[in-house]
């Protein structure tokens, strides 16, 4: 690959250092028609963002999936101004910068196809915390908020971090039971990690921040738009092992969560309600399609696997940092095991190539070695 000479422009003075690291990630993900998925696929075959920009138009021309348009757009360097705006801004929020190949990152967001390349974070994510995401009705019911409240506070004595989206009604009630219960809980935003919405959680906002973490993938100064919030739902469920919906009407966002858990493989479960009131039909239609009906927390603790449960032994092994190569492998064996003939086949690497990833991967503890030369996630 020929490597020219990228200028890194002058940064404002108040941007923290370690955020000039991610210029080029915001850069390239300012770039028309660069999704998540084609973001990924640029840094499997560049290893970086900066030698995305590095690449000469004829290299970046054969990636799979990458238009003419988006290469001259690309090679413009048009989006370096952006790039620094984010930056700045990124910083005078306090806000810090994960992405999909650091340890930080979710593990259970990289089984999702098309997981953020990067999160914007503020406070700590900890991968080792088992996470139960709990959503439901923004107009709940006295009955909605208490349950949504209590089953948080007992997952969270239990030890399990609690996910919601930091809407009005069940969302709010679910954290705030969350940090009662002396746990941890994670705040998926629908907008940029600046604007707390609503503005009556501006004090819920603080406490996650010292007590779990604020996340979205959102670039700063996004608003609160309608569209960002089904988005925002296939994250709460991918950060999760299961979702538990607690008053859903019919057509509640909730149920759009509950697909995308289901979607991804987890577990489903609802609280059942009145059946004469509008706000429960959504979670009890979802009990009369086989999720699991919640009465207390036993009832979701029992479907968690024993090593996930608070006083199961930890993992010796620490996960380390993917390079894009190994995330790219992980993320293959998300959806079922894998000859090692596939997965020559998938990642058009050598053989020796992807020997040494499964290897690696293995040691890690993030995979294991099937019978037959199969492989699967640990």
């Amino acid at each position: 690959m020929q490597i020219g000479l990228v200028v890194r422009p002058v940064l404002f003075c108040c941007v923290k250092p370690y955020l000039m690291d991610y210029f080029f990630w915001f850069a390239l993900k300012a770039v028309p028609h660069v999704g998540n998925v084609t973001f990924r696929k640029l840094l499997e075959r560049f290893e970086s963002p900066e030698n995305v920009f590095r690449a000469s138009a004829t290299e970046l021309a054969s990636v799979k999936g990458i238009h003419p348009g988006t290469v001259s757009s690309i090679k413009s360097r048009q989006h370096y101004v952006a790039a620094e705006k984010e930056c700045g801004e990124a910083a005078r929020a306090g806000a810090r910068i994960v992405t999909f190949l650091s340890p930080e990152y979710p593990k259970t967001l990289l089984e999702v196809p098309d997981h953020p390349p990067f999160l914007y974070v503020k406070g700590t994510l900890r991968n080792e915390n088992l996470s139960i995401a709990i959503v439901g009705s923004r107009r709940a019911s006295a009955y909605g908020m208490a349950t949504a409240e209590k089953l948080a506070r007992d997952l969270s004595t239990a030890g399990i971090t609690v996910v919601s989206g930091m809407a009005r009604g069940v969302d709010t009630a679910a954290h705030r039971g969350a940090l009662r219960g002396e746990g941890s809980s994670i705040g998926v935003l629908g907008c940029g990690i600046d604007i707390p919405y609503p503005r009556e959680n501006l004090r819920l906002f603080a406490e996650i921040g010292k007590n779990g973490a604020l996340i979205s993938e959102f670039p700063m100064g996004t608003g609160p738009r309608a569209e960002n919030f089904p988005r925002r739902n296939r994250i709460i469920s991918g950060v999760s092992r299961g979702v538990l919906v607690v008053e859903a009407a019919e057509n509640s966002g909730s149920l759009i969560t509950a697909h995308c858990a289901l979607e991804q493989g987890r577990e489903v479960f609802a609280v059942p309600g009145n059946i004469n009131c509008g706000n429960s039909r959504g979670s009890n239609r979802l009990i009369k399609q086989g999720a699991k009906l919640v009465e207390n927390v036993e009832d979701i603790l029992e479907e968690l696997p024993p090593r996930e449960r608070k006083d199961a032994p930890v993992s010796s092994t620490a996960r380390t940092a993917l390079t894009p190569q190994e995330a790219q492998m992980y993320s293959l064996l998300t959806a079922n095991p894998l000859h090692i003939d596939d997965i020559i086949a998938k990642t058009a690497l050598t053989v020796g190539e992807v020997s040494a990833i499964l290897l690696r991967l293995e040691l890690g503890g993030m995979i294991m070695q099937l019978p037959g030369k199969y492989f699967a996630i640990a």
